[in-house]
């Protein structure tokens, strides 16, 4: 009989897959993945034409907005314009890599509708704060729309992991504008900066940032609930070589980027506590750290058939709260189904992937 010391025995037992190996195949999981995109999109859409329904133009007294801003308040406004100017980029380049999708692709598009809007409203901040004219803004315009913004990552995984962290930051940057529109900024350069509008304007565009945000986690706790390996790879990739949009397209982005640090709208802090963090913990993950020991651990075991399957769940990620929260995704799609009548006609269910 074969003996082994107690160090080794802990080592095996360290190494053990904390959750059993997935149940569904692909197509099955895939399958769940896709209906719970569909429902998702369908649940977003009609709450979205209810309670953030507003129009760039005539839903903000644009005409009382401040024309006396610092230099510094109207160059962050420039740059949030210039970000926007490449809706059209953001749109039909992802749209090519998500199409077959029918949840993810209609959304995209609902998605760049509403981003749309953002676009139309730092034009019209731009514009009413007196200090830039019409011709100034079509020439930026034309200007920015030279170069062609390109995505970070071409396959689907990626870029719902990317839009997770994208979009929660987009939200922290607009909150801190709000925040000096308010009047509260602690910093001098911002002292008596209060303007009524313009702290509307930044609120409503957050609240749509927070709705984008909120869609993507969902879609990105199916990816993580159903591939995890795959999806914990994907995450630290985006962690690692994360950059917001179009920063290497804008002209002088980097001094935009210095100003919106110095103004504490967004830096390292920002972007480690409010964003990095905030997101894996809504994720279900513990830490950057447990991320990549989780990488370290995966492993792919055959089934029965002989079909390699994930195992790699990892102490750093509370799985039983990212089953929870995505039977919470089929139980809203549910009750969306019963009320709209999906439900008697072609309902989505849920299906564990694992025992």
């Amino acid at each position: 009989m074969i003996s082994y010391d107690n160090e080794i025995i802990q080592q095996i037992e360290a190494d053990r897959p904390k959750i059993p190996v997935g149940l569904l195949s692909r197509e099955e999981k895939d399958r769940l993945i896709e209906r719970g995109f569909v429902g998702l999109y369908r649940w977003y859409v009609a709450k979205s034409q209810q309670q953030r329904n507003w129009n760039p133009d005539n839903s903000f007294d644009w005409r009382n907005m401040r024309q006396d801003h610092s230099p510094e308040m109207i160059k962050i406004l420039e740059g949030f314009f210039a970000v926007e100017q490449y809706v059209p980029d953001y749109v039909t380049t992802l749209l090519k890599v998500i199409r077959q999708s029918h949840g993810r692709s209609h959304f995209h598009i609902r998605w760049g509708s509403e981003e749309e809007r953002h676009a139309e409203l730092w034009h019209n901040a731009v514009l009413f704060s007196g200090r830039r004219s019409g011709d100034w803004l079509r020439d930026y315009m034309q200007e920015l729309r030279a170069n062609m913004w390109q995505l970070p990552w071409d396959d689907p995984v990626h870029m719902i992991f990317y839009t997770v962290f994208q979009e929660r930051a987009t939200q922290v940057n607009y909150l801190n504008t709000a925040v000096i529109a308010r009047g509260q900024s602690d910093l001098e350069m911002y002292k008596n900066s209060e303007d009524p509008v313009l702290a509307k304007a930044a609120m409503t565009i957050a609240a749509d940032e927070a709705a984008h945000y909120n869609f993507f986690l969902e879609g990105a706790r199916l990816f993580l609930y159903y591939y995890p390996a795959r999806s914990i790879e994907a995450i630290h990739d985006v962690i690692k070589y994360f950059a917001m949009p179009a920063g290497n397209i804008i002209p002088n982005y980097q001094e935009f980027s210095e100003l919106v640090y110095k103004s504490a709208i967004y830096g390292p802090r920002e972007h480690s506590k409010d964003v990095v963090a905030a997101a894996l913990k809504n994720l279900g993950i513990a830490g950057r750290k447990q991320l990549e020991q989780g990488i370290k651990k995966t492993r792919l075991v055959p089934d029965n058939d002989g079909n390699l399957r994930e195992t790699a769940i990892f102490d750093g990620i509370d799985f039983p709260s990212i089953q929870s929260a995505v039977k919470r995704i089929f139980g809203r799609i549910e009750n969306y189904e019963k009320e709209t009548g999906f439900w008697d006609v072609d309902p989505t269910h849920f299906k564990p992937n694992y025992a």
